[in-house]
């Protein structure tokens, strides 16, 4: 019976040490659960920061594309202008050529004596040329 009861008790320690590896192995798990987990909430907040700053940053962009979109009118509206400005500026100038008095020579008057055959002076010849 020696030897039956060192068996009992040998297998009752050995129970009981395969008890406390079950425990420590249980505690080290949830520890690791904890950390995990504690990693998982640290990353998810990691990733909302994320995610709001691309909002934001979608925001900006969408703010940035209106703000392009508004200058490019506005060059275009300029360009419109520049044009329509030197189309006025031809017209005047069109309507200025149609509308001023056209300059006609004045007659030329020029007096020469009129010497006779005897050389002397009897008159002046008028030239009026149109």
């Amino acid at each position: 019976m020696a030897v039956s009861a060192a068996q009992t008790a040998t297998s009752g320690l050995f129970a009981q040490i395969q008890q406390l590896q079950a425990q420590r192995n249980a505690d080290q798990a949830e520890q690791r659960a904890r950390t995990l987990l504690e990693k998982a909430r640290q990353a998810q907040t990691v990733a909302d920061r994320a995610q709001e700053s691309a909002r934001s940053l979608k925001v900006e962009s969408n703010q940035a594309q209106s703000d392009a979109g508004r200058a490019r009118q506005g060059l275009a509206a300029r360009e419109s202008i520049s044009q329509l400005q030197s189309g006025f500026a031809d017209l005047r100038e069109q309507v200025a050529s149609v509308t001023s008095p056209v300059e006609t020579p004045a007659a030329v008057v020029s007096a020469a004596p009129v010497v006779n055959a005897f050389g002397q002076e009897t008159g002046t010849l008028v030239n009026v040329t149109a």
